[in-house]
């Protein structure tokens, strides 16, 4: 079996984020193919239970742990003593790193990128955005192989970055659910129902996100100012607009609270999301910031609940493996969005093909980027 290692530089247990889930189960599915040792922090150390685990970076709180020298002879050792060939970045950040021994212990180098991180930076307004594209770029054209997370990272990379096709191949954001059956669908939504003491006709619609986020916490916005005043206007049957996730401003607390009476259920943090996404009857992704691929429509969509997005939000989830199970409108077109809503609470049910779980299931994921690995010959 192929000896690869994952540089994983911060907290990802319990895996709650998408960004978290992300790294979690790509490792752990990828560790069925291969033999996986991972550095990183201690905070990580029940990951020992799935794979090799060595605690080098010390503590996630100590944020000098990205420019330390002394982790490259630290690491250098590590891979000698245990055979390893590739080194997989999680993220750009150690790229310093992963080049360093690149060039002087004889790895290869693998860039697992979550999204692009200048452009995500760009639309938080940070002025440095232009310095990490540039490190940014550099990381991605030194490496041996990169894998991006939607087919188009891959393709701005191809063109912004300059990079050669055949060292680039796309491992999206996945799910580990099989096929939500239509029957497990309406039991979880009886379950909510009546959890949230609501009548049984109600139909759910949800968001959910970390809410911090500032491409959530506009979307969430959005849907209280702007999408519920026209859906309400135009949808007479009884609704609830469910708007999960934590980290909602204090300032907005009020103003969700003001929401309740109009059809808005604020839900904060909730433990099973899972029951919420196999309940609601739609999922809404107004989401026009932010890079990478929206994980949380992904799992939406895998659970077999039909989704609208705006078209940025919908971001490296092919249409052609949703059916009719996604509709993507453009950015912040809320009257068309809301036509779209419609058009699915009254439309009849229809189940997501099983293309898209062959497409986004961990496993297969797991497959694709180890048979690219080993197509990387050391």
């Amino acid at each position: 079996m192929i000896k690869i290692a994952s540089l994983v530089p911060y907290k990802i247990v319990p895996p709650v984020t998408g960004g978290e889930k992300g790294v979690y189960y790509f490792l752990k599915n990828l560790a069925a193919f291969g033999d996986l040792s991972c550095f990183t922090v201690v905070e990580n150390g029940s990951l020992s239970t799935l794979f090799h685990t060595i605690p080098v970076l010390g503590s996630s709180r100590n944020q000098f742990r990205y420019i330390n020298p002394l982790l490259f002879f630290r690491l250098r050792r590590l891979l000698r003593e245990r055979g390893i060939r590739y080194l997989m970045l999680e993220h750009p950040y150690f790229g310093w790193l992963g080049i360093l021994l690149q060039r002087l212990a004889g790895i290869k180098l693998i860039v697992h990128s979550h999204n692009i991180e200048a452009f995500r930076f760009k639309d938080l307004k940070k002025w440095w955005w232009k310095c990490l594209f540039w490190y940014e770029k550099k990381v991605h054209q030194l490496a041996d192989l990169n894998f991006f997370i939607s087919p188009e990272d891959r393709s701005f990379a191809i063109q912004q970055y300059q990079l050669a096709p055949e060292k680039c191949a796309v491992m999206p954001y996945g799910i580990e659910l099989a096929h939500v059956s239509s029957e497990t669908k309406q039991a979880a939504r009886r379950v909510l129902c009546k959890a949230l003491d609501l009548d049984p006709d109600t139909r759910l619609v949800l968001f959910n996100g970390t809410l911090s986020y500032p491409p959530n916490l506009d979307a969430v916005l959005t849907i209280l100012r702007s999408i519920n005043p026209l859906f309400k206007q135009q949808y007479s049957k009884p609704y609830k607009i469910l708007i999960c996730g934590k980290g909602l401003p204090d300032a907005l607390l009020q103003e969700m609270k003001e929401q309740e009476t109009q059809h808005i259920l604020y839900q904060g943090f909730v433990e099973d999301i899972q029951l919420y996404f196999s309940a609601a009857d739609l999922f809404i992704n107004p989401v026009a910031d932010g890079g990478g691929i929206k994980t949380k429509l992904v799992e939406a969509l895998g659970s077999n609940t039909p989704a609208v997005s705006y078209k940025k939000g919908a971001f490296g989830v092919p249409e052609a493996l949703t059916g009719a199970h996604l509709r993507v409108v453009a950015d912040n077109d809320n009257s068309q969005f809301v036509k779209e809503m419609i058009a699915v609470l009254e439309a009849q049910n229809s189940s997501i093909p099983e293309s898209f779980y062959a497409y986004f299931r961990w496993d297969k994921i797991a497959r694709r980027a180890m048979d690219t690995i080993e197509k990387t010959k050391v």
